[in-house]
Order: C-alpha cells, then sequence, then structure tokens
C-alpha cells in the first residue's frame, strides 16, 4: 500500500546540524509500495543506525528483526520463557526472574497484528508522512528538540525506560502514549551490548502529534541561549538586572511586589 505523501515541511531539522541523520518511521499494516525490504537481519534498536547509513529508506517485516524488537512491534508474542523473567537473570542484568518479571509489566507494545511492517527513512531523503522521527547527538543538541516542545506549550521533559526492551521506550511507548520520549545510551543492556551508539548521546524520539509543534517552535526560538554564551559572571549581573527591572515594573503598577531573589545577588 502507498504511503502517505510527505507535507510537512522539515527543513527547519536540518539545522539541528546532527551528526547522525534524524530518521523517519512509519507502521504500516499492508506491505508498503515503492521502499524496498531490508535485506538483513537486525535488532530493532540497530534499525535507526541502520537508517542513518543508507541513501535509501528501507522497511522490515518480522524477518528482518532479530531481537525482541518483534515483540515491540507487536509482530510476535514473546516465549514464556521470556515472559517469566528467565533471561535477565541467567545474563545477570536482574537478580532473579521475578524482578525481571516485574520490569515486563512497565513494557509498552503494540497489539499482536496491528503492526506488520516498518518504514525507516533518513529526513533527507523522506517522502512520506511519518509516525515517529528519531533524532540522535549529544546533550545539548537533544535540548533543542526537547525544549522547542516546551517552548510553546510548557510540557515538561519526561524520561521513561527500562534497562532492558529499550526499544519498546524508543520506538512503541512515544506513539501509544503520544509522548515525545528520550533515553541516554549506554543504560540500554540491547543496545549498549550490540555496540549500537557510544555511551552519553541522546536519542529523542518525537511523535507524530508533536512534530507540526515542534517544528514550528524551531522556526521561531533561539537554539542557542543567550546565558549560555555570557559566562558565568556577566550572565548574573543580566539576571540580575532582569530581576530588577520585574521587580520595578511590579511596583510601579502595585502588583505582586517584594522579589523574593533580593539579596541573592552581589554586584
Amino acid at each position: 500500500m502507498s504511503l502517505q505523501p510527505l507535507k510537512q515541511d522539515l527543513s527547519i531539522f536540518n539545522k539541528l546540524e546532527l551528526e547522525r541523520a534524524p530518521v523517519a518511521i512509519n507502521y504500516e499494516f499492508f506491505r508498503p509500495e515503492g521502499v524496498e525490504q531490508l535485506d538483513k537481519a537486525l535488532a530493532l534498536c540497530e534499525m535507526v543506525k541502520e537508517a542513518q547509513a543508507r541513501e535509501k529508506p528501507f522497511y522490515i517485516s518480522r524477518d528482518n528483526e532479530d531481537c525482541a524488537g518483534k515483540c515491540a512491534l507487536g509482530m510476535m508474542d514473546g516465549p514464556a520463557w521470556g515472559e517469566g523473567g528467565e533471561i535477565g537473570e541467567r545474563m545477570d542484568i536482574f537478580q532473579n526472574a521475578r524482578a525481571n518479571r516485574q520490569c515486563i509489566s512497565h513494557y509498552k507494545t503494540f497489539k499482536p497484528g496491528q503492526v506488520n511492517y516498518a518504514v525507516f527513512s533518513r529526513l533527507d531523503k523522506l517522502a512520506f508522512e511519518p509516525d515517529l522521527l528519531v533524532f540522535v547527538g549529544r546533550a545539548d543538541q537533544a535540548e533543542i528538540v526537547l525544549r522547542a516542545m516546551t517552548y510553546s506549550t510548557g510540557e515538561m521533559y519526561e524520561s521513561k525506560a527500562t534497562t532492558v526492551f529499550q526499544c519498546s521506550w524508543l520506538y512503541t511507548y512515544p506513539i501509544l502514549a503520544q509522548k515525545v520520549n528520550y533515553v541516554v545510551t549506554g543504560l540500554s543492556f540491547g543496545m549498549r551490548s550490540r555496540e549500537v551508539y557510544p555511551p552519553g548521546l541522546v536519542i529523542v524520539s518525537v511523535p507524530w502529534n508533536w512534530i507540526p509543534t515542534i517544528a514550528e517552535n524551531l522556526k521561531e526560538m533561539k537554539f542557542v541561549l543567550p546565558a549560555w554564551t555570557m559566562g558565568r559572571n556577566p550572565w548574573m549581573k543580566e539576571e540580575k538586572k532582569i530581576l530588577e527591572g520585574i521587580e520595578a515594573k511590579a511596583k510601579e503598577e502595585s502588583v505582586g511586589s517584594g522579589n523574593p531573589f533580593t539579596g541573592f545577588y552581589s554586584d
């Protein structure tokens, strides 16, 4: 089945200048047309990295996923011994199967049969409307994406993750919860074992409902805030001046005067 053609202008994301290209993902019930199937098997957590390295988009089916990602996508049920927590105990991730079972209770996955194919494309090669945009970068680069979420909405930053099955938190939870999620590389057992990314990067997953807001806010907001380029002491003086200006205005209008920060600063 044909993918919905891209109508949004997502070129603003190029201004992030990420070393690793943003990747779009679509989840499909029917086999997508006009896209080639991936020619090998990888874990779901490796698919974004694979897409970053390829010029052309690709799609995967259950046969292309060689880890638990197919369970996150609802392409198969987890084996009973996996649901029983035997994996985590035997791999020394958890103290016992009970702890592993408790961890499993947090997972967010698609219902079986809802998703049969997943399409991956680098943003600069994107021709379809994405269900999910995935950004991989330094913390200061990820901060820009997250701040673009809260810039006009006041939405809080929130990270949901577990030590295993991180693929569900990056690639299914954001869609199912309709929430932006982020994780730090090096905290996930699977991604670390497969050497997907070096530790210390931030992966931000943005579901379809947040993409327009974040894109529009990126066009308006400052990527680098003045406070971050001034240095500590100059910024403290500038901050004091701003607070004093607010306090003076409040006194002038006799509203909410009484600066709680008075006395916190010295020249």
